[in-house]
């Protein structure tokens, strides 16, 4: 075994041994999602005040409205109850740093590791690589306020969305720990 791999087996080791939320409902008891990045700096549970059981976290790359993180929203209102939703980005984000196109470059040349420096991305490893990656769009980010917005509006003009859940826009700052609103965003998701 790995020593990550132990560690995470000898912490739920731990937990589990004195566990005592197996009574809690499959709604989230504050009836609210947040849809937010993966980035591990950021701590839903910290910055927002959540304790087990308070609220819908979805995360993925950026934080992103995609097709499946709508999907999970969807779920979480139409059969869990949730009657609010935010959109939470973060300064210095991972997805500020490339493109669609440098993304498919990099996978079609290697699908090792990459990696940054003051030149841009390059691979470290060889071979073989993947035209995969040219079905897939990666949703990068050039402006963290714009692509809220973005996303905010994808949120409130799908479909299936219903007109009166509130969709609120904000941007956590990695540095204070601050939530920051973007009014044009949770206008845009009244």
């Amino acid at each position: 075994m790995t020593t990550v791999l132990n560690e995470v087996l000898s912490a739920n080791h731990d937990y589990a041994a004195n566990f005592d939320k197996g009574d809690l409902p499959m709604p989230p008891g504050r009836r609210f999602a947040i849809l937010t990045c993966m980035d591990a700096r950021l701590d839903p549970a910290k910055y927002a005040g959540l304790s087990e059981g308070d609220a819908h976290v979805i995360r993925n790359a950026g934080g992103r409205a995609s097709d499946d993180a709508i999907r999970s929203l969807v779920i979480s209102y139409k059969l869990l109850g949730t009657r609010e939703w935010f959109v939470v980005h973060h300064t210095d984000c991972g997805m500020e740093t490339f493109t669609d196109d440098i993304m498919r470059g990099l996978l079609a040349s290697s699908l090792k590791t990459a990696a940054i420096d003051e030149n841009g991305w390059h691979d470290c490893g060889e071979g073989p690589g993947s035209a995969e990656a040219n079905h897939i769009s990666w949703l990068t980010i050039k402006d963290q306020a714009q692509s809220v917005l973005e996303d905010v509006v994808r949120i409130k003009s799908h479909p299936l969305v219903p007109s009166d859940i509130p969709v609120y826009g904000y941007i956590y700052d990695v540095k204070s720990g601050r939530l920051i609103e973007v009014p044009e965003a949770t206008a845009a998701g009244k």
